[in-house]
């Protein structure tokens, strides 16, 4: 600290010589605006204008984006480097630009650690609240947290203009980068193919005794059935085109009628294009795509579905990018709500999807009619897919993709930078106050991230619920595999050096623009298989080439960093918690569980022969009985306040809908369903959650029988937790007419295009026998049974997977009165016999309540 000696010297100074000391903090105004530029100003021109910096903008308290003086924006900056430039600013110009880190919720973990920001200086704490300090010497009690989300989120590398030197670092960062992630991805490439040489090897076996191993798939009869219908429907597309129609009916351009049907206006063999709007028309829609600035100057893509048959698309200037700043639009602004163009009572509900990992948004549109997009499309929603920063097309207001500014970014800005951007824009289109949002995978780490009580809570007021598939928020057990022990070996200098300071493994994406289709797809789904332990057992095989054109896209490498590297998710094995404190709230569930166990072996007898159906009812209903009082965990522990104590989430957070996959080795899905049921998140309203035995971390979207699985569950979710005055304005969506505790009418569901009125999965027996599955001590389905269709059993309908046990059976909804009796007016004596709640052991006499949820014959116990 300066000492006072020579604060009365400055003083005296100031007092004696005013106008020098106003051109000393012009002149250092000057050069904090230089160090924190776009340009140097001997390199700026007339076409670039000024671009030094004028202000730091907070968009959170851990997050100031610099303002240039032509209005751009710069990505986030170190919060000390940002109050610097706002103070000088001050004194300068007169401005009130914010010169000290603002306010922010501080989170305390329950391994000590505080994540969040520092509390305002203590002339301006209000009058009775605890003095604090950044004095070394400060108690504990009084320290200041320190201003950043460490050990979970570590500081990103800080890059000023360009220079010489740094544009010499870059490029050799470059060559050297790309020399050793070949040979990374090359090393990836061999042990890909030598772990699918012994299945090669058992499947030429197969067909030396004259059997097709085919046959052995679990949807091998819908597979064959439907790749049939898709190679019928392309030669009468082929025959169509010969005779000079562009669509099954004749129709061009302005001439479509607008009568609500879903024709296509595409066809014929794939060509295996990058490409929504393509697949999209193959199925009777189209897509729109608009471009969203993010509050740190990143464009990115937002696509919109619609039916031909019943929009107009805006004017092309609609689909410019808007001003930075969110969530500012009002009805009287030009273009709101444009993309709703319909009466009230006609309107469609807008849905927002994220995607996952090193994908786009293409991941939910091509499976064709099963494709969660178009199906909820094809249902009555109004269906937008965001992308992320970069993904295949890198775009910035300000920066080109060789300056590693760009490229400076990891999960955390994805979720409070990307997230609401293309919120705020979906809700300006559309004129709804909220939106439903679905993400998969990162797409749920990125939301689950930016809602933490130290991040960005109030986006949650923009989300009637949160429907998660496969989320990510604590590792699963393929972090063990010694390649994943590799990278948290290395130091962030050395993983620098190998996979650079721009985007990760570019190289992907260059292989991605000059292989064939075909094979480039194959070669992704072995080398991601071979990462991630997946299997395409439940896909399409048919479509598989499709999928894999949707990856990988451009991430930086600091992303990836975050993902792998040795300071964060890999060594944390949490998102918002750190490993010690994981291994202290296990040690406190021991407690639980065994009166846990006891309470789900009763709950399993009780609901034996409990359909999907009747379990979605009852958490639904469950849910609207328990609005007002946010109480639906398992145990009720929070009641105890050192669980709540330390929870991540506030009361913003919206209402959420799990669905988990069994088999996943990449994410532990069942650990975070545990903390929600063991009370640590008194503020998250559990509308539904699902485990489904068998499925891998993929088939959440890409399985065959997805749609029945998790589609439908989806659909209705969405529809029974928007609000009334919404519900109001618009069109119920197929399957969602009749009232919740009735049973839908499965045979007005979206149909099938090409499949001659062909009900879903219709050639897979219901009453087949279910296979045997094998499962380890820790839950995970390692391998099945599954009875083989001979040559001279064609017709035979092919068992489904253990996760058919939860199909709809004939006369199963007989026991609704009964549910509703349960449910509307308290629990039946003999119910209660069955399954009595049990007692908590940390508070005696008193009685854990009834779950408003349980998966029992997906998963009898969820303790994982």
């Amino acid at each position: 600290m300066p000492s006072s000696e020579h604060t009365g010297d400055e003083a005296r100074d100031i007092v004696l010589d005013p106008q020098h000391h106003h051109e000393k903090e012009e002149q250092d105004f000057a050069q904090q605006a230089e160090r924190l530029a776009q340009f140097r100003p001997t390199q700026e021109d007339d076409d670039t204008g000024s671009t030094q910096a004028i202000e730091a903008k907070f968009i959170t308290p851990l997050d100031p984006v610099v303002e240039t003086a032509d209005g751009g924006r710069l990505p986030t900056i170190p919060v000390e480097e940002a109050v610097k430039l706002n103070a000088l600013r001050n004194d300068v110009h007169g401005t009130e630009a914010p010169s000290s880190q603002p306010a922010g919720a501080v989170r305390p973990s329950k391994d000590g650690t505080v994540h969040g920001t520092c509390l305002p200086p203590s002339s301006a704490a209000p009058q009775g609240s605890e003095h604090q300090t950044d004095t070394p010497s400060a108690p504990l009690r009084e320290a200041i947290p320190p201003s950043s989300t460490n050990p979970l989120f570590p500081p990103l590398p800080v890059y000023g203009p360009p220079t010489f030197m740094r544009t010499v670092q870059c490029w050799l960062f470059r060559m050297i980068s790309s020399v050793l992630s070949l040979y990374f991805l090359l090393a990836i490439v061999a042990g890909a193919i030598v772990e699918s040489v012994p299945r090669i090897l058992k499947n030429a076996t197969i067909r030396a005794t004259f059997r097709d191993p085919k046959k052995r798939r679990p949807f091998y009869g819908e597979e064959k059935k439907r790749a049939q219908e898709r190679k019928a429907a392309d030669d009468a597309w082929l025959k169509q085109q010969g005779k000079g129609t562009h669509t099954p009916s004749g129709e061009k351009g302005k001439s479509i009628p607008q009568d609500g049907e879903f024709v296509p206006t595409e066809g014929g063999p794939d060509p295996l294009v990058v490409d929504v709007g393509y697949y999209a028309r193959r199925v009777g829609l189209d897509a729109e795509s608009f471009d969203v600035q993010t509050e740190d100057g990143f464009i990115i893509e937002l696509i919109h579905l619609f039916n031909p048959r019943d929009y107009r698309q805006p004017p092309p200037e609609g689909h410019k990018m808007d001003s930075p700043d969110v969530f500012t639009s009002e009805p009287r602004d030009s273009g709101f709500a444009e993309a709703q163009p319909f009466p009230d009572g006609q309107k469609k509900y807008p849905i927002l999807m994220m995607h996952g990992l090193l994908q786009s948004a293409g991941a939910y549109c091509c499976t064709d009619d099963d494709s969660l997009a178009f199906y909820l499309a094809k249902s009555g929603y109004d269906v937008w897919l965001g992308n992320n920063r970069c993904g295949f097309d890198p775009k910035h207001t300000l920066l080109q993709y060789s300056d590693p500014r760009m490229w400076a970014w990891n999960i955390r800005q994805m979720g409070v930078m990307d997230l609401p951007a293309l919120i705020s824009r979906v809700l300006a289109e559309t004129g709804f106050p909220k939106l439903a949002l679905i993400c998969h995978s990162q797409g749920t780490t990125q939301t689950f991230v930016a809602l933490a009580k130290e991040q960005r809570p109030d986006i949650g007021e923009k989300i009637s619920v949160f429907c998660a598939l496969a989320p990510a928020a604590y590792a699963g057990s393929l972090i063990g595999k010694i390649y994943f022990k590799v990278m948290r070996l290395i130091s962030p200098a050395i993983f620098r050096l190998i996979f650079g300071i721009h985007a990760f493994i570019p190289l992907m994406m260059l292989a991605h623009k000059i292989l064939p289709g075909p094979f480039y797809s194959w070669m992704g789904y072995h080398v991601f298989s071979f990462l991630f332990s997946w299997s395409d057992t439940r896909w399409d095989r048919g479509l598989r080439n499709r999928m894999f054109q949707w990856a990988p896209t451009y991430v930086s490498a600091e992303s990836m960093r975050w993902w792998l590297g040795r300071e964060c998710f890999a060594k944390q094995k949490c998102i918002l918690a750190t490993r010690e404190a994981g291994k202290l709230e296990d040690k406190e569930d021991e407690e639980d569980d065994e009166v846990i166990s006891n309470y789900y072996a009763q709950r399993r007898q009780a609901e034996k022969g409990t359909s999907e159906r009747r379990k979605l009812q009852r958490n639904l209903t469950s849910f609207h009985r328990t609005m007002s009082f946010h109480c639906q965990t398992l145990t009720h522990q929070h009641h105890d306040s050192t669980r709540g104590k330390y929870s991540w989430y506030n009361d913003q957070f919206p209402p959420l809908a799990l669905w988990v996959c069994g088999a996943d080795d990449l994410v532990d899905g069942k650990r975070l369903l545990r903390r929600f049921d063991r009370g640590r998140e008194p503020h998250v309203r559990i509308v539904h959650k699902k485990i489904i035995e068998g499925y891998e971390h993929l088939d959440v979207i890409w399985a065959m029988d997805a749609i029945e699985k998790v589609g439908k569950e989806v659909r209705e979710v969405i529809w029974r937790t928007v609000h009334p005055e919404s519900q109001m304005v618009c069109r119920t969506p197929v399957g969602c007419e009749r009232p919740l505790m009735e049973t839908p009418d499965v045979t007005k569901d979206v149909p099938m295009l090409h499949s001659g009125g062909r009900l879903r999965m219709a050639s897979i027996s219901e009453a087949a026998a279910f296979p045997q599955v094998q499962m380890n001590g820790n839950g995970k389905v390692r391998g099945e049974k599954v009875a083989v269709v001979g040559p001279e059993d064609e017709n035979q309908r092919p068992p489904s997977t253990v996760t058919a046990h939860s199909k709809e059976k004939p006369g199963e909804h007989s026991f609704l009165e009964e549910e509703e009796e349960e449910y509307g007016h308290g629990v039946p004596e003999a119910e209660t016999e069955k399954a009595s709640p049990p007692v908590s052991p940390r508070m005696p006499g008193w009685k854990m309540s009834e779950p408003v949820f349980t998966d029992l014959q997906e998963k009898g116990n969820p303790l994982g």
